[in-house]
């Protein structure tokens, strides 16, 4: 797991033309949320296509700790047999989430309206991160915490034995605090009201609905609002998880700015909460356009072409899209770096509080690679030197963070010099085929045991 083990540098070299098909995982917000809403229906809820990545299987084991059976049939193929809303067990031992925040919170959520005592850790990483988040607005229903100085994993939370509904507003757009309140809210009685300010991705109202919750979202005056009637009996679904977005878009960014890369990406969602890299990308003018659009599991989806794309130039990013992207703003500052031209990012102070400060790291990385990065408290900007002007060469540290060294790899794919990562093991909590689907393209990766 990242942070427990020994570090392993990765080394990018520029690359030939990227080409061929990448399949890349299933989406990581998805799975999440498909084993964590199985293991509160009753009955066996199947999975195709769920994300094996380490951050995945932490939620398994954890579900599994409290009481539901989860099986594993290879393949990507997983089962879960729930215990029902309010059917959780308390844990015998302490639930470690490694490196996943979006896991940990979630999980949160899910007891906090149980009456059963549970503790919480994780690595390096995940035991810097900020818990108040989560842990104030679940203390309204009724739940109690204690941890670290800041708020900080470990954890013990004391779940509320006799919870009662809130109204929250959510105080920075964050999918995850609004999850962990929904999840919350199923296990007490009568309306539980989450209001956002700025939407943020959507899959937690899909899927309660999907599993037969009540719940009615509205846009109004005041934002989106949210409302949960709790106690409802979940039934179990069939769920095909579809490829995450987040993912490809390290082939995708990758082959835009490769010379003479042609890559197609396909059955990518494209949910509008999630979609905001690619239509910012087209912005910029990259070669990338959306083949076969469907729907699938009530979520759209289509293929994603990305060709190599010179003529790029840097934008100002719409702030209203930084909840649809916050996780690929790294890698839309590499891809940045090839433009011509500055590219502003806004409203982005979200990143300062992911895996690691990623505003910091990539601005680190970036200058160690010959490029000029100003930054803000949320905002930053980054200088691009052209489709061959990134001079490389550079020694980046990945902070533990599993996007700030799979970027840095897709940097050095296009610079004149490699680009080194301090450690690239934290890309297996995500993206765990990472290494084979880029080398499989063309990508020449060098690692140092």
């Amino acid at each position: 797991m990242s942070g427990h083990g020994t570090p392993l540098p990765m080394t990018s070299h520029r690359a030939d033309p990227l080409t061929g098909i990448a399949e890349v995982p299933g989406d990581k917000s998805i799975s999440h949320r498909s084993l964590i809403l199985g293991a509160l229906a009753v009955g066996e809820t199947k999975i195709s296509g769920l994300l094996e990545g380490e951050d995945v299987l932490d939620t398994a084991k954890a579900m599994q700790a409290m009481g539901a059976e989860v099986t594993n049939h290879g393949s990507g193929t997983w089962s879960v047999h729930g215990v029902g809303v309010g059917g959780l067990a308390e844990p015998d031992q302490v639930i470690d989430c490694g490196n996943s925040g979006t896991g940990v919170r979630l999980i949160m959520g899910v007891m906090a309206t149980s009456p059963i005592t549970v503790t919480f850790t994780g690595d390096t990483s995940l035991n810097k991160r900020p818990m108040a988040r989560v842990t104030d607005p679940i203390s309204l229903f009724g739940a109690q915490s204690v941890g670290r100085s800041g708020g900080r994993l470990p954890m013990t939370i004391v779940g509320a034995a006799d919870p009662t509904p809130v109204v929250y507003t959510v105080p920075v757009p964050s999918a995850q605090v609004k999850s962990a309140v929904l999840l919350a809210g199923l296990n007490a009685p009568g309306k539980t009201v989450v209001i956002e300010k700025e939407a943020t991705r959507d899959h937690s109202e899909r899927m309660l609905a999907g599993f037969g919750a009540e719940i009615t979202v509205e846009d109004t005056d005041e934002g989106r609002v949210i409302t949960l009637t709790g106690q409802p009996e979940l039934k179990p679904q069939t769920i095909a998880v579809p490829r995450d977005p987040s993912s490809a878009a390290f082939p995708v960014c990758a082959a835009l700015i490769t010379p003479g890369s042609d890559v197609l990406v396909p059955g990518i969602g494209l949910n509008s909460t999630r979609a905001g890299l690619f239509y910012t990308l087209q912005d910029m003018g990259a070669d990338l356009t959306f083949e076969n659009m469907r729907e699938e599991g009530g979520e759209p989806v289509a293929d994603l072409r990305a060709r190599y794309s010179p003529d790029m130039r840097g934008i100002d990013v719409p702030p209203e899209r930084a909840a649809s992207m916050i996780d690929e703003y790294p890698v839309l500052s590499v891809v940045a770096s090839f433009a011509t031209g500055k590219t502003m990012m806004t409203g982005v102070k979200e990143l300062r509080v992911k895996e690691s400060d990623r505003i910091d790291a990539m601005a680190r990385g970036l200058r160690a690679n010959g490029l000029m990065v100003e930054e803000g408290d949320d905002w930053w900007s980054v200088s691009g030197l052209g489709p061959d002007g990134v001079p490389g060469g550079g020694t980046c540290e990945s902070f533990l963070d599993h996007r700030i060294a799979m970027s840095f790899m897709v940097m050095g794919m296009g610079a004149q010099k490699p680009v080194t990562v301090d450690d690239g093991t934290p890309i297996a909590t995500s993206f765990p085929i990472f290494t084979s689907l880029m080398t499989g393209l063309g990508a020449r990766f060098e690692t140092t045991e």
